[in-house]
């Protein structure tokens, strides 16, 4: 499985590789207003395409996932063009919304609750795809990630949840083994990737785009890319089982186990 350090795209440099592909943005967000816009502005401020054609990315979408405090104005005002869901689907419908709306011929997905957001996200995310077209299906990140004070200790569903459930129910697949955020929200793929494979409720998206490309395409169809620091808020410990058992539930499902 092919993995790259930090900064290892230039902005300059994927840019040159775009080469008329098109790149959309989406940011699926739930009650996502105090963040929203930062993670906008981080896009906006050296990627979004000018008039004379140049830059990297053609559109940003932030996918309002029923939101009650006001995100989508938020979205709006920082420049985004809004997909507003009338009621909450979950994170996968959200992702699934994203792509219908989306024009791109690649994706890029972030988070809409990190609060360092850079537009280097972006950049690192999309190299892969561009510098090296046909070679890789799916790109994800990876970083630290700090909790309280300590500058790691973070990610406690993906240790807890996903790493174990990888483990234990695709021994066929080692390579996954060696993905380091599995759960990353941050992930980028071709359109006909994800029109192909779809996106698990929830979630269990994370987890099951990842089982679904290893298994159609073979792990060296994905990348990984260096983050640095991601930094967003710390959910209780109480309130992680929901986000717990919906990835347990799409591991179970593509591991042809029954999903009590």
């Amino acid at each position: 499985m092919a993995t790259f350090p930090l900064d290892a795209f230039p902005l300059d440099v994927v840019v040159a590789h775009k080469r008329g592909r098109t790149v959309s943005v989406c940011i699926p967000a739930h009650n996502e207003v105090a963040t929203v816009a930062r993670v906008l502005a981080a896009v906006r401020a050296s990627h979004l395409r000018e008039l004379d054609g140049s830059g990297l990315v053609d559109e940003v979408l932030v996918v309002d996932d029923g939101s009650g405090d006001g995100t989508a104005e938020a979205a709006a005002a920082a420049g985004a063009r809004v997909v507003r869901l009338s009621q909450r689907v979950g994170k996968g419908g959200a992702m699934q919304a994203g792509l219908d709306a989306a024009a791109g011929d690649v994706l890029v997905f972030l988070d809409a609750d990190v609060e360092n957001t850079t537009g280097a996200f972006v950049t690192s995310l999309l190299g892969p795809l561009l510098t090296e077209p046909g070679e890789f299906s799916l790109v994800k990140g990876y970083y630290e990630r700090p909790i309280g004070d300590s500058p790691t200790g973070g990610g406690r569903v993906t240790e807890l949840v996903a790493r174990p459930a990888l483990e234990v129910l695709f021994p066929e697949l080692p390579d996954l083994s060696g993905v380091h955020q599995p759960l990353a929200g941050e992930t980028a793929a071709p359109r006909w990737v994800l029109e192909k494979l779809g996106f698990a409720p929830g979630y269990g998206v994370e987890i099951g785009l990842l089982v679904d490309v290893v298994t159609r395409f073979g792990a060296g169809a994905v990348a990984q890319v260096d983050l640095g620091m991601r930094v967003h808020r710390n959910r209780a410990l109480s309130e992680l089982r929901p986000q717990a058992v919906e990835v347990l539930r799409a591991a179970l499902e593509r591991s042809e186990k029954p999903a009590r």
